[in-house]
């Protein structure tokens, strides 16, 4: 990826589809001048890859894109999170700063020292995580402008066992967690959500992951813009840590095709 190659990849959906399917965390690539400032040796860092990479997500959308009825847009982030965390606050805001895990993460997953102390976090917030937020900003917009509302379906998935890294590790690992937004979630799309993934297994909101992505410009201030987290346990679709999926990928696409119908009529 050259500097002037965006960090991500917008995937045409149908023009009069509200959905935009949000993959921020699937990629395990990292531009060698990122690498660069990475103090981890090449061994542990494919294992921090393993336990901090959303593996196969990106597959369970497109794979949902191609069952749905009415093909959604799909955003995804073509670089690791290592890089920057596009759903982060860039800020003081976001509490997983105090785990050195900002818009820059600065620890690994088990609290290690991914990047050294003399780290700047600038220069990377301003050559990928801004040009992200502007242009998922952008597809919110054309949204909004093409079709008068905008659903935001972020797709993630998280280990079965917690890692050291999690704030609120401590409380139920279902199946299938969807997280919320008390603004931007209204009950027919929790009650959709829960319905297309309710043949996966139990859904359970908020736990171990919570809250929903919205871009900035919008968060807390146009309630045409909705949007739930779908984070699926990743011993329902592929073998832990970093594996090959295996047959729950297809039922989870599918699941996820009934949802983007459910929201698109």
């Amino acid at each position: 990826m050259t500097p002037a190659e965006p960090s991500f990849v917008v995937l045409r959906g149908a023009g009069d589809s509200p959905v935009i399917l949000h993959v921020p965390h699937s990629a395990r690539e990292i531009p060698p001048a990122v690498r660069a400032g990475i103090v981890l040796d090449d061994p542990a860092l494919e294992r921090e890859l393993d336990h901090i990479t959303d593996a196969h997500t990106a597959e369970i959308a497109e794979e949902a894109a191609r069952r749905a009825g009415v093909t959604p847009w799909r955003f995804v982030n073509a670089l690791s999170r290592l890089v920057v965390d596009p759903e982060r606050f860039p800020d003081e805001r976001e509490e997983m700063l105090s785990v050195g895990m900002g818009a820059v993460y600065t620890r690994t997953t088990h609290r290690d020292v991914l990047r050294g102390e003399d780290s700047e976090a600038e220069p990377l917030i301003a050559r990928y995580f801004r040009p992200y937020a502007a242009a998922m900003t952008d597809a919110v917009t054309e949204r909004l402008a093409a079709v008068g509302r905008a659903v935001v379906i972020d797709v993630h998935s998280y280990p079965t066992a917690p890692l050291p890294y999690e704030l609120h590790g401590g409380g139920p690992r279902p199946p299938v967690c969807l997280g919320t937004d008390a603004f931007h979630t209204p009950p027919e799309l929790l009650t959709a959500a829960r319905e297309s993934f309710g043949e996966i297994g139990e859904t359970g909101l908020d736990s171990p992951f919570g809250g929903a992505y919205v871009p900035l410009e919008y968060y807390g201030k146009d309630p045409r813009v909705s949007a739930v987290m779908v984070e699926i346990r990743r011993d329902t679709y592929m073998t832990e840590p970093g594996g090959p999926a295996g047959p729950g990928l297809p039922r989870l696409a599918t699941a996820l095709a009934e949802l983007v119908d459910a929201v698109s009529a």
